[in-house]
Order: structure tokens, then sequence, then C-alpha cells
């Protein structure tokens, strides 16, 4: 199941709240029923309240939002992009242990 504790976003709003924001997002591609994503699920939302005054985490179901992971060349779940002034600049794939992801989370704020 996709986090209660992350903003979805969806094809609808995902220009807005993420190539659009004035802060780097990281969007969590996910699935419902992806084993690895719920796996990493903890981590992310951990890593999102320890950066949350300098960027924005965000997930996209990729069931939901079929058009904008194809966009993404997102091919396997779960899959992480960090979107920095409406451009990816970094992309992380498969689950990983909270110091790499949180060395991810780091390049967003270079």
């Amino acid at each position: 199941m996709p986090s209660r504790n992350l903003p979805q976003v969806s094809e609808q709003n995902f220009e807005e709240e993420v190539l659009r924001s004035s802060v780097p997002v990281i969007v969590d591609f996910t699935g419902k029923y992806c084993a690895p994503c719920r796996q990493i699920e903890p981590i992310i939302e951990e890593l999102a309240r320890e950066f949350a005054d300098r960027l924005k985490v965000v997930q996209l179901d990729v069931e939901e939002g079929p058009q904008v992971a194809a966009k993404a060349g997102v091919r396997a779940i779960p899959t992480l992009i960090i979107y920095k002034n409406g451009s990816p600049i970094a992309t992380h794939k498969g689950a990983a242990p909270k110091p790499i992801l949180k060395r991810f989370f780091e390049q967003a704020l270079v």
C-alpha cells in the first residue's frame, strides 16, 4: 500500500507538485504489490522528516500514474528520482539501507 505518511502525487498534479516546486523533490515511484517498496518505506518516511525543511518527498503509485512513470524512465520499482528546478538530476533504483538512501537524499541539496 502507498504510504499514509508521504504525500501522494498523480498524473493530474505531478507538474504542479514536482516540476514546478521551488524546492528539490524526491519522488518515490512505488506500487501496492512491491515488497522491496514496503521494505524501504519506513526509511523513506524517516528521511522525509529529517530533510523536511530542505526538500519535499512524495510518492507516486506507478499503476495509478503509468504515463508519468514511463516518461520518467521508470522500469522497475522502487525507483527514487530527485527533481530540481523541474528536471531529474539523480536516480536510485532498488531497495537499499538507510546510509545509502541518506546519501541519495543529500544529492538533492548540492
